[in-house]
């Protein structure tokens, strides 16, 4: 008889892993107990050595679906310390301290989804249905250890028969915490209305078959609802959002819906049929005019669409129902929020802010503690390439092998934003926040940093932010009462990609994106740094240009294109001549835009990525304005994409002005990479008639030549082999391809990102790893 004390690491609260280990126990024909200590599972196993080997076989072998074990620790107890087990016992969940691992929210699993649509079942159509495997998770939790007490469904005693089921070790709802039925679970309502359960869902059906749009709780949020196939009712989605044509996401009814709309290989169709069901960006097939199925304005003039599959019971409930409406395969799901405020968690937020863009508002009386909006997943190379971070995957840890001890919170980025508690080599990114600029989305900010604070139990020693004196993140981090660290934001998307590639040494950073404060209070945003964990050096830039016009600039590429153009001819006259030929703007709007220049009028010297290509998109004539966030660029991506399907083999520039070879030296002895003559290349070509699209992949060539050579010179003066490339620039994955590609023929080592956001999304990592070296330094 020998007796183990066995703790298990990684996600082991919210997935039914103590019944699991009850049941192995009983299969290997072991004594002793489980017990959830909150940052792992403690279990002591008892019995004959062969039995006792067989256990910890099956709890390696055969963990629960949705756990992840990140490590097992066993140790003998000496026969004089331990007592005599009679049975296998789960024994009350205690509290201790120690690494702390939340399960995200998981998606509905197949068995819940047979009992949901079996007549005979006392679950029959329960829109809150769930298991030891599936089920909200994050979204309901209040503090650790995962028990019914400590989440929102507190508020929902048990009837007898699911108490029955929650304490028999033989069903799937053994210790199931958010374990309900039609009898004593939450309920679905329609606000303002009388009709409440099953009433409320067939209002709800008709109201979308009708063509009409339906604000809907889910799991992390509300989301706004209507029919994708219905091209009124999307028109009017976004008419009544102000969103012209920045794409919807869709779900759809199953995979072969899916299919019947978009490519789908074998990874992405794991993936979008997983337990995690992020929103996937799938090629659209070709489909002949008079198809049915999505309508063009879901994701209009973009070559993929956002699409995934119901992931909570309510939303499968939306498509298949026992009242006889018939319902379409595709349904707009977009977030449920005003432009640039959180997505709404509660009927309060719902009713002020989502009343006017909507004829119904479903809800239900199950709270919603910490939002999370859907994650957005790209695939780049057959792998993930993750544009959103959130539901399903946050709050789960990066890990790094870095030896660093303390506890750290970052506070990210203006846009995108999302935040991250470190704690020694663990690092916690939250589930995605949003655009801070709104008011309402920094109090959601505050709310969700206490909330975690208070999960993970840690008390950070330092706040990391933003080097920008005014962003809302660094004025939230300079609240908090805690020394603060800023760190410069393309320093920090670097640190991002070396914390996600696990590296320890100095690397290359290549970070290209929209905007950042500079450390000489420019604006950057095209750039070669030398990084390590401990600082940096700005080894060289893209062409410094005029950005004229304050924020304006950054939705009108137009303005920039005119300032480069200019830049280029040192001409009035000449340069209103070219802006005539390609039609960039109005004379008068040119006129007052050069004298701007003149004299420096709302203009700041900038080197920033992202509004090059905006600038391009413009010369081109593909896009002069943007009515969101990266709406040109990612125009001049496609208008790439499109030309290398079409042809693999382009001419070089005669002149040779835009090659790779021409980075020149400023003053500071910072390397430029020559962008300002492959802005003249391209006008010049533009005027010449030359195709659009070709021009685009031109520049996306040129400007990975630049890129690369850039690297190559820097490693010829540092001897450092090593790039990592990040910033928003690089979720287009044709610059990306082309970097990558060519710096590893140069014999480079190449960091990207994977499952951390390449775009500001990531930065708090970034921000985080920086914090946690320096209070190993002391500083």
């Amino acid at each position: 008889m020998i007796t183990k004390k066995i703790r298990v690491y990684g996600i082991v609260q919210g997935v039914g892993f103590r019944p699991t280990v009850s049941r192995h126990a009983a299969a290997a024909g072991i004594t002793g107990s489980v017990c959830n200590k909150g940052p792992y599972v403690e279990i002591f196993a008892q019995g004959e050595e062969k039995c006792v080997k067989d256990f910890l076989e099956r709890l390696e072998k055969q963990p629960p679906k949705r756990a992840a074990i990140l490590k097992i620790n066993t140790e003998d107890v000496k026969e004089e310390e331990y007592r005599k087990f009679n049975d296998f016992q789960i024994i009350e969940s205690e509290k201790t301290k120690g690494e702390i691992f939340v399960s995200p929210d998981i998606a509905i699993c197949e068995e819940c989804k047979k009992e949901m649509y079996d007549p005979k079942d006392r679950r029959y159509l329960h829109p809150f249905i769930n298991c030891t495997c599936c089920g909200p998770r994050l979204t309901i939790l209040d503090a650790l250890p995962y028990d019914r007490e400590r989440t929102s469904m507190k508020e929902f005693p048990m009837c007898p028969d699911c108490a029955s089921e929650y304490e028999d070790p033989a069903t799937r709802r053994y210790d199931a915490q958010p374990v309900c039925c039609n009898d004593c679970g939450p309920e679905v309502y329609l606000t303002g209305r009388e009709e409440r359960g099953r009433a409320a869902i067939i209002a709800t059906r008709k109201m979308i078959h009708d063509g009409g749009i339906v604000a809907i709780k889910g799991i992390g949020g509300f989301h706004l609802c209507c029919d994708a196939t219905n091209e009124e009712a999307v028109q009017r989605l976004r008419t009544l959002k102000n969103r012209p044509v920045k794409p919807f996401a869709v779900m759809a009814r199953d995979v072969e819906a899916v299919k019947q709309e978009c490519l789908v290989n074998e990874v992405q169709e794991e993936i979008l049929d997983g337990h995690q069901k992020p929103i996937l960006l799938l090629e659209k097939r070709k489909k002949s005019a008079d198809s049915t199925g999505l309508c063009k304005s879901v994701a209009p003039g973009n070559p993929k669409v956002g699409i995934m599959l119901p992931y909570a019971p309510v939303q499968m409930l939306l498509f298949r129902y026992d009242d006889g409406i018939q319902m379409p395969d595709y349904l707009v799901m977009t977030s449920g929020n005003a432009s640039g405020a959180p997505i709404c968690r509660d009927d309060k937020e719902a009713v002020e802010e989502l009343s006017q863009l909507c004829d119904l508002i479903l809800s239900h009386d199950r709270k919603i503690r910490i939002r999370a909006d859907d994650s957005v997943m790209d695939f780049y190379k057959g792998e993930p390439y993750m544009i959103r971070r959130s539901r399903g995957y946050a709050p789960l840890p990066m890990m790094v092998t870095m030896p660093w001890k303390g506890q750290v919170l970052a506070a990210g980025g203006e846009l995108k934003n999302t935040f991250c508690i470190g704690v020694d080599g663990r690092f916690y990114l939250s589930p995605y926040v949003g655009d801070l600029e709104d008011l309402r989305t920094v109090k959601a900010l505050q709310e969700t940093i206490h909330r975690f604070e208070t999960l993970l139990e840690v008390e950070p020693e330092v706040a990391a932010c933003d080097l920008h004196p005014k962003y809302n993140s660094t004025v939230v981090a300079e609240e908090l009462g805690l020394p603060v660290v800023k760190i410069q934001h393309h320093y920090a998307h670097i640190l991002s990609c070396m914390a996600e590639n696990d590296r320890k040494e100095q690397v290359i950073g290549v970070a290209f994106d929209g905007t950042g404060y500079g450390t000489d209070g420019t604006i950057w945003g095209g750039e070669l740094l030398l990084a390590d964990y401990h600082g940096f050096e700005r080894m060289g830039s893209i062409e410094p240009f005029l950005q004229i016009g304050g924020d304006i600039s950054a939705k009108e590429g137009w303005r920039i294109a005119v300032s480069l153009i200019y830049q280029q001819t040192q001409d009035k006259e000449q340069t209103m001549e070219i802006v005539k030929k390609i039609n960039l703007c109005s004379e008068p709007e040119c006129k007052v835009l050069l004298a701007m220049a003149d004299r420096k009028m709302n203009a700041v010297l900038s080197t920033s990525a992202g509004r090059l290509f905006d600038a391009v998109s413009a010369i081109l004539g593909i896009r002069t304005k943007s009515t969101f966030e990266g709406e040109a660029s990612m125009a001049l991506e496609f208008a790439a994409e499109a030309y290398e399907k079409e042809i693999w083999e382009i001419d070089e520039p005669a002149d040779g002005e835009s090659g790779p070879d021409e980075e020149k030296k400023e003053p500071e002895d910072r390397l430029i990479m020559k962008t300002g003559s492959l802005i003249k290349y391209l006008t010049e070509k533009k005027t010449e008639g030359i195709q659009a699209e070709k021009l685009a992949y031109i520049f996306h060539q040129k400007l990975a030549d630049l890129i690369i050579c850039g690297c190559r010179k820097i490693r010829k003066k540092t001897k450092c082999n090593c790039v990592a490339l990040s910033g928003g620039v690089f979720q287009n994955r044709l610059l990306l391809r082309m970097v990558e590609e060519g710096l590893e023929k140069e014999h480079f080592t190449v960091l990207r990102h994977h499952l951390i956001p390449t775009n500001d999304g990531g930065i708090a990592l970034g921000q985080a790893a920086y914090a946690m070296q320096y209070i190993q330094e002391g500083k």
